[in-house]
């Protein structure tokens, strides 16, 4: 799925170029493949399974606030060298603690060109895991970033688990950046965290 349509001005209303708008429940892409700059992929809500996909962008391009895995996929991040600012993976919009959902990349890849951040907080309650996946240097070493969110980032759920690749680097990370146990990360790895023993006709 791509879009073609031109892109303008980072940041702006201009470069949003959406290649998929995913709102249904209960959706399943296999070996699929999104193009895109700003806002590729718009994982609106509801649950959803990815499976072996290819998701290319810049800015924000995997957002929404659906609860989604992503297993086995790869981030493509093409960095826009027009503008400072690095642009981020993801922009889950969580908006409350009972809102069940969140975005979980499990046993996948992320590079590219440039960099980028593991996500931002587009939502107050903003929940985003990476688990078990290589994180090449694209990633900066911040990991993760606020940046435009003037709000507490004491919900915040941006967290990591058995990363591995030069990206991984846990330094540097953002105050409120977490590494999971695996007692933390237990939730979050298997269909169940979708309820994908009731719909999904594979296992991880």
């Amino acid at each position: 799925m791509q879009n073609e349509a031109p892109t303008g001005v980072a940041y702006t209303s201009q470069n949003q170029s959406v290649a998929a708008f995913v709102a249904a429940d209960k959706v399943a892409f296999y070996h699929c493949a999104f193009y895109s700059t700003q806002n590729t992929l718009f994982d609106y809500k509801g649950r959803h399974y990815y499976d072996n996909c290819f998701i290319q962008g810049s800015i924000d391009f995997i957002f929404g606030r659906g609860r989604s895995i992503f297993h086995s996929c790869e981030i493509f991040v093409i960095a826009d060298k027009r503008v400072e600012i690095h642009g981020s993976i993801t922009a889950h919009n969580r908006q409350s603690a009972n809102e069940n959902s969140g975005f979980v990349f499990v046993k996948g890849k992320v590079y590219g060109i440039g960099g980028a951040y593991l996500g931002r907080a587009k939502g107050a309650y903003s929940r985003v895991v990476f688990a078990k996946t290589y994180l090449s240097k694209t990633i900066v070493a911040q990991g993760w970033t606020n940046w435009s969110y003037d709000g507490s980032t004491e919900n915040l759920y941006h967290a990591e688990f058995k990363c591995h690749g030069p990206g991984s680097k846990s330094e540097e990370r953002a105050p409120w950046a977490k590494e999971l146990t695996e007692k933390e990360a237990a939730p979050f790895l298997p269909i169940d965290y979708i309820d994908g023993e009731k719909w999904l006709p594979v296992l991880l």
